[in-house]
């Protein structure tokens, strides 16, 4: 198979976990007789320090070209701390989602049973947790109209806006995908106070009535899922919500695992797919090999499996990355007391593993 692949290592770590990504996709390309071009282009802040745009067009036309999108991170602190900042390196992902069409985001939260003494919370309230968060990504308040400040600075407004087209495409990859899954929905929202969150329940209790009514779907105030979400974990199955919301949640939820480094996502539309870790640029970690690469070498697996449909192949990587962690092949933030390894040790590590197994 001949793929093409648009990277986007990004800031911060973003370029030390993308190449381990590449080394162990390189190992599949060896063990299953595939070619993958990968071609590299900018965004987030390094696209600003080179062009002062964070998403360029020649970007964006690597990316329409390509069969998927590897992602890193993105994200600098001269931007961060600088709240007058007129251009920012996360409005090159705000666009590059918007001019792609992708406006489903999935993240799967699984334990590691080997790790589940990693995770803040007591085995017993985590052993079980299986899940995945479908956010919606194009709509709500983050691209919302008007926005802005007052003509004193005193006052500041954002609008979240939603259709029902919006709504009702998101929630059938939520609903389609618990058929996979142990068939259960639950609609995060905050229909008490928010307009827009009474139409998301009127348009996916009408989807489900009509054509998803195998599915057990239940709603949740957003309060009270975040509650939930460390009290009782295991009692989700897929959680369905609204773009800010489902952003916050989960973040939340990668908590559970014990590093938020161990987290893949996929975002999918209307063009090319973006695969990605759930983390940020952690720009106090680059350049010094210390950054987990877990999370973006499993977004490959996603990429290999939802964007190629190689299953065989993305297991293999899966496989890999359950080796490094059952045998302490771990970064330090997840190494404790035991020998920590670098994030090229375990690049390293997994696609020697993906050759030989």
């Amino acid at each position: 198979m001949n793929k093409k692949i648009a990277v986007l290592p990004g800031d911060g770590i973003g370029p030390e976990i993308v190449a381990e990504s590449v080394k162990v996709l390189k190992s599949v390309e060896s063990r299953f007789c595939h070619k993958f071009e990968y071609i590299y282009g900018k965004i987030g802040a390094a696209a600003i320090d080179d062009c002062g745009n964070p998403y360029p067009d020649d970007t964006h036309k690597l990316c329409m070209d390509s069969d998927a999108i590897l992602f890193g991170a993105i994200g600098d602190p001269k931007y961060d701390n600088n709240p007058a900042a007129r251009i920012r390196p996360e409005q090159g992902l705000l666009k590059m989602r918007k001019s792609l069409g992708l406006y489903a985001n999935i993240r799967p939260v699984e334990i590691y049973n080997n790790l589940i003494n990693r995770s803040p919370l007591r085995e017993s309230i985590v052993k079980d947790v299986n899940l995945v968060v479908v956010r919606e990504l194009t709509g709500g308040i983050y691209f919302g109209e008007p926005r802005g400040r007052s003509e004193d600075g005193k006052k500041a407004f954002d609008t979240s806006v939603y259709s029902d087209v919006e709504i009702e495409r998101i929630s059938r990859i939520a609903f389609k995908l618990a058929e996979k899954r142990k068939g259960s929905v639950t609609l995060v929202d905050k229909a008490n106070v928010l307009a827009t969150s009474r139409l998301w329940r009127e348009v996916v209790t009408k989807l489900h009535k009509d054509e998803f009514h195998h599915i057990n779907l239940d709603f949740l105030f957003v309060d009270n899922a975040a509650m939930q979400l460390v009290t009782e974990p295991a009692r989700f199955d897929v959680i369905l919500t609204e773009n800010m919301f489902g952003d916050i949640l989960s973040d939340q939820a990668s908590v559970l695992t014990g590093s938020i480094g161990l987290l893949p996502s996929s975002s999918i539309g209307a063009h090319t797919p973006l695969f990605e870790p759930i983390h940020g640029s952690f720009p106090q970690g680059a350049g010094k090999n210390i950054a987990n690469p877990i999370a973006t070498i499993l977004s490959a697996a996603m990429l290999l499996e939802n964007a190629f449909d190689l299953n065989d192949e993305a297991l293999a990587i899966r496989k890999g990355c359950e080796d490094a962690i059952n045998n302490g092949i771990l970064t330090p933030e997840l190494a404790k007391e035991s020998k920590a390894y670098s994030t090229s040790d375990i690049g390293d590590y997994i696609a020697e593993s993906v050759a030989k197994n």
